[in-house]
């Protein structure tokens, strides 16, 4: 029969127990045969202390034994190791005891009497399943570094983007940032601010599309005590508040259009009147202005004004969503798994690769404020150390297709035509980084060069 372990691989290291010694010597044989490095106890209370003083990766243990039942047994395993892995075996008319087994952390059981095949093929789902729940991508240290409004870019239509922030951040000009909701507008406009030379005044925003008509212009500029019914004192508004540093104007596109002209004048003359004053007052602001409509056609639909879009639109960074960003996706990930964690108080270690390849391939129409939901929800609700695939909320919406497959079968491609548009089309996906290509389709990079043909 064939052997399990590679050649090249260190032998796993089993520990067997059954109060039978035929059948702990029988296990001992066959499993040494397949390529297992294999102890055996036929006293649970001495195999307890052998596990005590040495590693196994795998107990392979009968449920029921004199002096300590199968399940106690594994109880008291987890109690001194909780990631030890115990795969149980049950008689026939236990099958009832081995799903509560299962329930109670075994990694498995099988039935006596059992085939040798079925001992080997549950030990091997054994170390598969661990394999692949402990094959993670794990919280990288520099990422517990990284503050709540951290910018991530590896990807190098994000670099970029950071790029232009920067030269931007040493200028006093208006910025105009645009994308869809959720890539990280109000991230990049404090990342702005922190590379300038405000970095050490105060950083305020406010959404436009949150606050009733009837008080943004008062949120703004300020009022005076009077002015109207409730204004019962003087109250500074945000460019007011906001002096020596930067005000965020989020949904800009919703402001109303009465407040427009308004928000222009200031930013034309640096002078703010607040609402029932009879003077204006000299503010000294640096203004950054998002939305995620189509500008353009705000302006075309006399929504916004033509000379506030003009006057705000001096410097203009277009966002790219998360689905153009995918270099970027392991470090986001990491990143956001540790903050969860934070926030949480919880601690995992984070993704298995099946997870990740799940993130990897599905669009994220809500960008990187829903990837950060789903991990939070994910650190919040899962019930193990790692995030595995059904611990993430969307798992059940499979990646939208486009026509890929359709037109292999319309065009009656064979499997290599297809395998290889496949890959051009991961390729074009991440902007020809064969490294993050090579991860999304589980190859190492020397095959996806083999692959595409390609000697480097």
């Amino acid at each position: 029969m064939a052997t399990l372990n590679h050649p090249s691989q260190k032998r796993k290291q089993l520990l067997v127990i059954d109060d039978d010694c035929s059948v702990v010597d029988y296990l001992q044989e066959m499993l040494t045969a397949n390529g297992y490095e294999v102890s055996g106890e036929s006293d649970p209370q001495r195999a307890l202390l052998r596990l005590e003083a040495e590693h196994f990766d795998l107990v392979v243990s009968d449920i029921e034994m004199p002096g300590l039942r199968g399940l106690d047994l594994m109880t008291a395993i987890h109690a001194r190791k909780p990631g030890q892995l115990v795969l149980l075996m049950t008689a026939f008319g236990s099958i009832d005891l081995g799903i509560q087994s299962l329930q109670a952390g075994a990694c498995g059981f099988v039935t006596k009497p059992f085939s040798l095949n079925d001992l080997l093929a549950a030990v091997a789902k054994a170390f598969r399943d661990r394999a692949m729940h402990r094959e993670i991508v794990r919280v990288s240290n520099s990422g517990g570094k990284l503050a709540p409004k951290a910018l991530v870019a590896e990807s190098p239509n994000m670099q970029k983007i950071l790029q232009l922030a920067n030269r931007a951040a040493q200028i006093d000009s208006p910025v105009l940032l645009t994308g869809e909701s959720g890539v990280g507008k109000g991230a990049l406009a404090f990342f702005i601010h922190e590379q300038s030379p405000r970095c050490n005044g105060p950083f305020l925003q406010i959404n436009c599309a949150a606050l009733p008509f009837s008080l943004v212009e008062s949120e703004l500029f300020g009022v005076c005590k009077g002015a109207y019914t409730d204004a019962r004192e003087n109250r500074p508004g945000l460019f007011a508040e906001a002096k020596g540093g930067t005000l965020f104007l989020d949904e800009i596109g919703e402001m109303p259009l009465a407040v427009q002209p308004k928000l222009l004048q200031v930013l034309e003359t640096g002078k703010v009147r607040p609402v029932g004053a009879s003077s204006e007052v000299a503010t000294d602001v640096r203004i950054i202005a998002a939305t995620n409509q189509p500008i353009e056609k705000a302006v075309q639909n006399g929504l916004m004004r033509a000379d506030l879009y003009y006057r705000l639109n001096v410097i203009r960074l277009d966002v790219p969503p998360l689905r153009e960003r995918l270099a970027d996706m392991d470090r986001l990930v990491d990143h956001l798994l540790q903050h969860a964690q934070t926030k949480l108080r919880r601690q995992t270690l984070g993704i298995s690769a099946e997870a990740m390849r799940w993130i990897r391939a599905y669009s994220w129409p809500g960008n990187v404020r829903e990837l950060a939901n789903t991990l939070e929800r994910a650190v919040a609700l899962a019930e193990h150390d790692t995030i595995l695939l059904e611990d993430l909320a969307q798992a059940t919406q499979l990646p939208i297709e486009d026509n890929l497959l359709g037109n292999a079968v319309t065009r009656q491609m064979t499997l290599s035509e297809l395998e290889t548009a496949y890959i051009r089309r991961i390729l074009e996906m991440t902007q020809d980084n064969k490294v993050q290509a090579a991860k999304i389709l589980g190859i190492d990079r020397g095959t996806l060069y083999r692959k595409l043909g390609d000697p480097s």
